[in-house]
């Protein structure tokens, strides 16, 4: 399909797998983030078994949907959504993530201004409002990348950087990624050998490699529901090390030392970390912040729901339910970053014009719809 001579400021890249419902949360922010841009909406849908298609072609027929056969994978989904998109800048964004209303304009605004612009990432937030540090990493070196196995990630993330500065980082999240087309093309977009893992690292790291400045701006924020996984057993330790063998093998000479030492390291983890569990709290109270109370989510939850127009501090065991009908996404986004220091408050969103809640009650946990 050919583009070369069109100028559509922005596409939006999904890819999605199984997530129907996040997916339909994510879409309903993207469609009011690009209200007032030239810009379209692409779903990549690697052949999901739920009726993510069926509720994308009934609910956004204005999407341009995707249908792959089989699971191509992150790279090469989000490849073959590049080949046919039109904007000028791309965003790369995972199906659980909410943006705000302004989120892609302040972005444009910022990268319009750079001359050498690389890869943009913003700042991300889990489904209880704590930053994510996974929204600026520092170039995973060897010893950096052994000492993320055993559980040091000081040295991993880019903490020199507060989490609402702007300034150059190197290494995004592959959740939310923006980019100039061409940047992307020019460097060969997503490295097809990374089915999974590695391949916003290894993205991130090629746009240095070739000259480019990448920036994480954070006074723009994202939810992101399903953070970044901890290395807390020997499965995902394995997943991360042979994402990294690909990693060091391409861009490392000496990838057979740090091979060795990985190796190593994933044998001996599981004696130096514990396994995390997050509890599910029990809730007592039910608030709805909104402007009125919808009966069916009020039978299906809870006879006493609280109706309420902003949260206000509590030490209850409450699930706190921001609804889409009377607040923005920007709103709804900086309440949750703002009250996120409630440890016994769990929080979901009610969709518009919808019939399920949605949520996640930490990073490390798969995220909860509860329809009704």
């Amino acid at each position: 399909m050919g583009n070369s001579n069109l100028n559509m400021q922005l596409s939006v890249i999904i890819l999605n797998y199984n997530v129907r419902y996040f997916l339909e949360l994510c879409l309903k922010s993207v469609q009011a983030a690009t209200v007032n841009l030239d810009a379209e909406i692409i779903v990549v849908d690697n052949n999901s078994q739920d009726e993510s298609c069926v509720m994308v072609k009934r609910l956004f027929p204005r999407v341009i949907l995707i249908e792959n056969k089989e699971n191509l994978g992150f790279s090469k989904g989000n490849n073959i959504a590049v080949a046919q998109a039109k904007g000028e800048y791309i965003c790369i964004l995972n199906p659980d993530t909410v943006v705000a209303e302004d989120t892609f304009i302040q972005l444009l605004n910022f990268s319009t201004k750079q001359n050498n612009l690389g890869i943009v990432g913003c700042k991300l937030i889990d489904g209880t409002g704590r930053f994510l540090p996974e929204s600026k990493r520092n170039i995973p070196t060897p010893l950096v990348s052994l000492q993320k196995i055993f559980g040091y990630t000081k040295t991993y993330y880019a903490n020199r950087l507060d989490e609402n500065e702007i300034g150059k980082a190197d290494i995004f999240v592959g959740a939310f990624m923006l980019i100039k087309r061409s940047v992307f093309n020019r460097v060969d977009g997503f490295d097809e050998d990374y089915f999974m893992y590695g391949d916003d690292i290894d993205l991130s790291y090629k746009m240095l490699k070739a000259g480019f400045d990448n920036y994480y701006f954070g006074e723009t924020i994202v939810i992101h529901y399903k953070g970044e996984s901890t290395l807390k057993d020997e499965v995902y330790a394995k997943r991360f090390y042979g994402a990294m063998q690909i990693f060091y093998k391409k861009h490392f000479k000496r990838y057979i030392i740090f091979d060795t030492m990985v190796w190593l390291g994933i044998k001996f983890a599981s004696l130096f970390r514990s396994k995390s569990t997050i509890l599910k709290n029990k809730i007592d109270n039910y608030v709805l912040v909104s402007n009125q109370i919808d009966a069916q989510l009020k039978t299906a939850v809870s006879k006493d729901i609280e109706l309420v127009s902003h949260i206000k501090p509590t030490k209850k065991n409450i699930e706190i339910i921001f609804d889409t009908n009377a607040l923005s996404y920007k709103e709804i986004i900086a309440q949750l970053s703002n009250y996120n220091e409630y440890e016994m408050a769990t929080y979901k969103i009610l969709s518009k014009d919808s019939n399920y809640i949605i949520g996640s009650n930490g990073s490390k946990t798969r995220g909860e719809v509860i329809i009704f």
